[in-house]
């Protein structure tokens, strides 16, 4: 007799977030170009340059339909204005939006309800509308003057985080825009 591991569907790991075009990604640059790095600092490249909305993590390859559906819900437009440049705990240099526009939060607790309905667990610490910039960057420094970064929202995306340094992120659905 022999013994077999159980079976273990395929999992996808999954976030929604506010995908920039190129015009917004090109302002995100000049703001990163500001920053100064510390060797050994992983700069995140445009191509992952994101606003988490929520982060689902791992999840059962079978329901992205499901979820993808449920999340599909009107985002009215507004301007996201990211404009304070921070250092998080463990190394993450960061660009911050100090207000949250009241679309973005009620759109941020809209998708949470819907979430919580899939019976998908969510973040319990406050929301904090922000793009990762770097990894590694304890030692950075930021600008200390620098031009906000303009977003003008018209939509989210649900995404695939990879585990591929190559391309880190694969958009599965856009909504809106």
């Amino acid at each position: 007799m022999s013994a077999h591991a159980p079976f273990s569907p395929p999992t996808q790991r999954l976030f929604l977030a506010l995908w920039p075009d190129e015009r917004v990604r090109a302002q995100i640059a000049a703001h990163a170009d500001q920053w100064r790095l510390p060797n050994g600092c992983t700069r995140y490249s445009p191509q992952d340059w994101h606003v988490t909305l929520h982060f689902l993590g791992n999840v059962d390859a079978d329901r992205v339909p499901e979820i993808a559906a449920a999340v599909n819900l009107p985002c009215p437009p507004f301007e996201l204005r990211l404009d304070q440049p921070q250092l998080w705990p463990h190394g993450l240099a960061v660009l911050c939006a100090q207000e949250l526009p009241a679309e973005l939060q009620a759109l941020h607790a809209q998708l949470g309800q819907t979430l919580s309905e899939l019976g998908l667990a969510l973040e319990t610490r406050p929301y904090q509308a922000h793009v990762t910039l770097a990894r590694h960057a304890a030692a950075a420094i930021p600008p200390s003057m620098a031009e906000p970064v303009l977003w003008p929202v018209r939509g989210l995306a649900l995404v695939e985080s990879t585990r591929d340094k190559a391309q880190r992120y694969r958009v599965l659905c856009q909504y809106g825009g």
